[in-house]
């Protein structure tokens, strides 16, 4: 499942760009299928759905006047209703309540997960992303269903900017976009650094390749130490000098190995690990457990970190 997202956006980024550009949900002119089930409210809210799309986030958005009905903005997405069913195998790694917290999603699309965090109570849900027509998609869904931006902003900044917001977040969502950037480690230090000290968690999501399995790497290495670069198992970032699933966005490609590196390198912990490529982490010298059953938690509330 995890895999296949990349190539997915890359399809996707391919119809942004003129080639097999259809908006889904709509017919091969282009023009909007109309569902013999759907209201007349329901056929003109798709029809504004499709006029900005494609949309990469299938959401569920509600019709007016027409009370239970809704309509897709990605129903015929190649993984189903994605990103909801990607949310299930690791969205139990967030607490249901969010409660006074606040949430920083980079690289944010449609908006799915900020406003997944707004329903769970986060006091505050910023989502952030380069791109001006993901963010146009993501205020027509917050409009629709029924937000303002008191309950979840949406703002244009790229992820090398990220220190401009000078704050922490409770929680920052870094999915989906480490392999897209051409100076991948200057960006998560950008975003370790945003992940409130102590207390906060990352989630954090990579495209990975090579061996899932790691080795224990020593603190130092004599020069003429060769044959560990030869292990699989090293830590390896692999570069694409030209296009990856088609996309040549995709710039760098991880093992395991090296994404668990890069976190600790820039000062998180890896406290779970939910699901393939999924990786939640806290900062290394707080880190505070989220009502763990089963977690020995220490008197002043926080859990040290064993490096």
């Amino acid at each position: 499942m995890v895999e296949t997202v990349g190539k997915l956006q890359a399809a996707h980024r391919a119809g942004r760009q003129g080639t097999n550009g259809r908006a889904r949900g709509t017919g091969a002119n282009g023009t909007a299928v109309i569902r013999a089930a759907e209201s007349a409210e329901a056929q003109v809210l798709r029809r504004e759905i499709d006029a900005i799309g494609p949309w990469f986030h299938n959401l569920r958005l509600p019709v007016d006047g027409a009370a239970g009905e809704h309509a897709e903005t990605a129903p015929d997405h190649p993984l189903g209703d994605f990103p909801s069913v990607f949310w299930s195998a690791f969205g139990q790694a967030v607490p249901d309540d969010l409660t006074g917290k606040s949430v920083l999603d980079i690289g944010c699309n449609g908006g799915f997960y900020s406003f997944e965090m707004q329903r769970r109570g986060a006091a505050r849900v910023l989502g952030i992303d380069h791109d001006p027509v993901y963010l146009r998609q993501a205020e027509f869904a917050r409009e629709r269903l029924g937000l303002s931006a008191r309950d979840v902003e949406f703002r244009r900044l790229g992820v090398y900017d990220v220190d401009q917001l000078a704050e922490q977040f409770d929680l920052v969502f870094f999915m989906g976009v480490l392999y897209h950037l051409r100076h991948p480690l200057y960006a998560l230090e950008k975003v370790a650094g945003l992940v409130r000290c102590p207390g906060g968690r990352l989630v954090f999501q990579t495209m990975e390749r090579g061996v899932q399995e790691t080795v224990q790497v020593a603190e130092d290495y004599p020069f003429a130490e060769r044959g560990i670069f030869y292990d699989e198992r090293f830590p390896r970032m692999y570069f694409v000098e030209h296009r990856y699933a088609g996309d040549w966005t995709n710039w760098w490609i991880p093992n395991p190995a090296a994404t668990q590196a890069m976190l600790r390198s820039c000062g998180l912990d890896i406290v779970e690990r939910p699901c393939g490529e999924v990786y939640v982490c806290a900062p290394k010298d707080a880190v505070r457990l989220w009502g763990r059953t089963g977690a020995a938690v220490p008197a002043d509330g926080l859990a040290r970190s064993s490096d």
